[in-house]
């Protein structure tokens, strides 16, 4: 076993003439900030940036067509019960899906399935074990929110089942 190591005897340090350079240290750290602030101020100023438009004339620059950028459009969260469980678990958040109404076998009524809702994104899965005793199970989906509503009302109607974009 080596034998253990010991911290040398040293005399204690004495640092000489700390006051001033604390002071100057702060003197320093007030100018780089002013300075950091001044070029800031300068480059806005020289960009034309908002409220500068008044002080600094600019050229007309001739205009340039931009392409059609679709606006920004709110999503909403979308709970929706998917008549097979087993499809569900297949599923992860940040999934896509479509989403396909097919009508009740029960009310008699004939009709074709329809896509209801077309790359909703999933935000939610159920976790193993709560799914309903009839086999479905609830995904919350993200979606504007006319197709929530579409989807609310075809959840009532039809049943639902997804597949995978």
């Amino acid at each position: 076993m080596p034998t253990p190591c010991g911290v040398p005897q040293f005399d204690p340090l004495r640092v000489r003439g700390g006051k001033r350079r604390l002071c100057r240290a702060l003197r320093r750290r007030r100018r780089a900030p002013a300075a950091v602030l001044a070029m800031t101020a300068a480059a806005l100023a020289a960009t034309g940036a908002a409220g500068a438009d008044d002080l600094v004339p600019r050229p007309s620059a001739p205009a340039v067509r931009q392409p059609h950028r679709p606006a920004a459009v709110p999503l909403v969260s979308a709970p929706v019960r998917i008549a097979d469980a087993a499809t569900v678990r297949l599923l992860r958040p940040g999934d896509r899906v479509d989403v396909i109404a097919a009508p009740h076998s029960m009310t008699g009524v004939a009709g074709e399935a329809r896509v209801v809702a077309s790359g909703a994104r999933v935000a939610e899965v159920p976790r193993a074990g709560e799914t309903r005793s009839d086999g479905g199970a609830l995904v919350v989906l993200s979606v504007p929110r006319s197709t929530a509503t579409a989807l609310a009302g075809a959840g009532m109607t039809s049943q639902l089942a997804v597949t995978l974009c």
